[in-house]
């Protein structure tokens, strides 16, 4: 499934990086505490999150995550939304709690 089609099914906004919205979503992975999230997180995973700053865009370059889900209803920083705008990687807000969006998550991928 799609980022733009995981996007569609969990009722998501997006916020930044709009370019990389036909990658292939592969997997999940959530976390907050960054230097577990580059040990972790897989290629292709959408990764979810409650960290909003330009750090973010760093972890999930290196991981090659397809893209990130922000929980809570957080937005990225203007850094964050800039970063995500250059490299493509598209960043979605919801309304949920992080738990609520990997239960979801865990059906379409």
């Amino acid at each position: 499934m799609t980022v733009a089609e995981i996007a569609n099914k969990l009722g998501l906004t997006l916020k930044c990086g709009e370019d990389g919205a036909d990658r292939e979503v592969t997997g999940g992975y959530v976390g907050d505490l960054l230097s577990l999230v580059m040990g972790k997180a897989q290629s292709g995973n959408a990764w979810v999150t409650i960290q909003t700053n330009i750090n973010i865009m760093a972890v999930a370059s290196l991981t090659d995550v397809a893209m990130i889900i922000l929980a809570e209803g957080l937005s990225p920083d203007p850094n964050t939304a800039k970063r995500s705008d250059m490299e493509g990687i598209p960043v979605y807000s919801s309304e949920k709690t992080a738990f609520d969006i990997v239960c979801e998550l865990k059906d379409l991928v």
